[in-house]
């Protein structure tokens, strides 16, 4: 239960005395960070970087293999890339966290001006927000009364409810670098398989098969674990892979080298 629910149903059962012994600023983000979302966040990370890793690194692969038959050259094009993919995505992965971490703050800032300036708009809004909860009468204003009692809570509220942002500290945005870095290497080195274990036409096709059924594995997974169809969201997640690699195949032949 985050601080937010804990606050609103001690309220609601009329324990104030425990409630106004407020949680400090570091208290509150500490139960901020304990987000019910945080799985579906590492789920995304995974597919984030297993997905463009494959795709990309596949893409690649058939690019070079429709330019050249030589599978050194495939593999060394294709390793490049994955090891250049990775630490791109890790990079963006993490620049990405720290710039919502950012903009996290700059609307904390924003929130705190706002309640030392216009403090009666702003607890109108927090009785907004939990009447919309459907708390009424003296609940709602001892909620109002509880949460508008310390400027850390309040505004901790209020980019909870409103905002709907949570603070992204560095670890977390460690943390998500690292698992989009390693998704993408294990994802590229999924199409490269094939390339190391077979001549290059009949590798080419097995890269193919593989790659779509990894997608397609990886699309049903993630329907099972959020909303939809399993079926469909793995079908769906493998043409769109498999034709997005395609693109790159139709590229080498452009540039097709000629028999010696």
């Amino acid at each position: 239960m985050t601080m937010v629910e804990t606050t609103t149903a001690m309220a609601a059962a009329g324990d104030t005395t425990s409630l106004h012994n407020s949680p400090a600023p570091h208290e509150l983000e500490f139960h901020t960070h304990h987000d019910p979302h945080r799985q579906a966040s590492t789920l995304s990370d995974v597919i984030l970087g297993g997905q463009d890793g494959l795709v990309n690194v596949l893409g690649i692969a058939l690019g070079v293999a429709a330019a050249t038959q030589d599978p050194r050259i495939i593999l060394a094009a294709g390793m490049a890339a994955t090891f250049a993919e990775s630490v791109s995505m890790a990079a963006v992965a993490y620049t990405s966290r720290r710039a919502d971490q950012d903009y996290y703050e700059s609307e904390r800032e924003r929130e705190y001006r706002h309640l030392r300036m216009v403090p009666a708009v702003e607890r109108e809004e927090i009785r907004e927000i939990y009447a919309s909860k459907g708390f009424r009468g003296e609940t709602l204003e001892r909620i109002v009364s509880t949460i508008t009692a310390n400027e850390d809570v309040w505004v901790g509220v209020m980019m909870a409810e409103e905002h709907q942002l949570t603070p992204v500290g560095h670890a977390a945005a460690a943390k998500s670098a690292l698992i989009v870095g390693t998704s993408a290497v294990i994802g590229s080195l999924i199409p490269l398989m094939p390339f190391v274990l077979l001549p290059v036409t009949p590798a080419m096709a097995t890269s193919m098969l593989v790659a779509a059924v990894s997608l397609f594995g990886i699309g049903a997974y993630k329907a099972t674990r959020t909303v939809g169809r399993p079926g469909r969201s793995g079908l769906e997640m493998a043409l769109i892979g498999t034709a997005s690699a395609l693109v790159g195949y139709v590229v080498g032949l452009m540039f097709k080298v000629p028999p010696a």
